[in-house]
């Protein structure tokens, strides 16, 4: 009888061990979990550190005209030099058209007409510039924005010959035909002009060449059949 007894406590006891055995390699390992906290920190932009560009850039309809009234005060140059593979064309803007020729500032300083070229050419009409097909240029324009001049076609100003003149907001299809990106000169008096287009400067010096352009060779959409380049425009003054 003892000997039974003590054969089932053997048995009893390899059982457990062996359940506990069991036990330890089925249970899986705890894994330590790490928890981490992002903390969101809400970023205050100081405007008065932005400079005008970051504020109001790009320029659309709606703030293209604070941003150069703007501008304007900060930027008072009125002289210009055109650089054309004819010659120089130099400019006098006027401080009384303050958005025409504050724009004119702002895209010379940005290099956007550097590269452009004299597209229509009509002979003792106008020479119209500032257009181009050049990738680099698409990009700037781009990054500046997609805007309107207001008219200001009311100052007493005539376009006379070699006066510097832009379409504005007011004409039909306004996108397409009054891009602040272009300008023209006339190379004759176009009285017929006045008041339908903003006129923002006149040639100081020059109008030989202006001349020289207007006589060349154009296609049947008044294109220069040989490419006409601005290859700079600076400021002078």
């Amino acid at each position: 009888m003892k000997q039974v007894l003590l054969l089932c406590s053997f048995f009893l006891f390899l059982n457990c061990e062996d359940k506990q055995s069991r036990q330890k390699k089925t249970s899986p390992k705890k894994s330590k979990i790490t928890k981490v906290k992002a903390e969101v920190k809400e970023t205050i932009v100081d405007s008065s550190k932005l400079t005008l560009e970051e504020r109001f850039l790009p320029l659309n309809d709606k703030n293209a005209m604070d941003f150069f009234l703007e501008y304007e005060k900060e930027n008072k140059e009125n002289k210009v030099r055109i650089h054309t593979s004819f010659g120089n064309i130099d400019l006098l803007l006027f401080d009384k058209i303050k958005f025409h020729r504050a724009n004119f500032i702002f895209l010379t300083k940005n290099k956007v007409f550097d590269g452009t070229q004299f597209h229509r050419v009509v002979k003792n009409f106008v020479i119209q510039g500032g257009n181009s097909d050049d990738r680099k240029i698409t990009k700037k324009r781009r990054k500046i924005g997609r805007y309107l001049l207001p008219p200001d076609a009311k100052r007493g100003y005539r376009h006379n010959r070699g006066v510097i003149s832009i379409p504005s907001s007011e004409i039909e299809n306004a996108y397409k035909l009054a891009s602040p990106y272009e300008f023209f000169i006339t190379q004759s008096n176009q009285y017929h002009l006045d008041k339908k287009y903003t006129i923002f400067g006149k040639v100081i010096k020059g109008m030989d060449v202006v001349d020289a352009i207007s006589n060349q060779e154009t296609d049947a959409g008044d294109w220069p059949k040989h490419n006409i380049y601005i290859t700079k425009v600076e400021v002078i003054e």
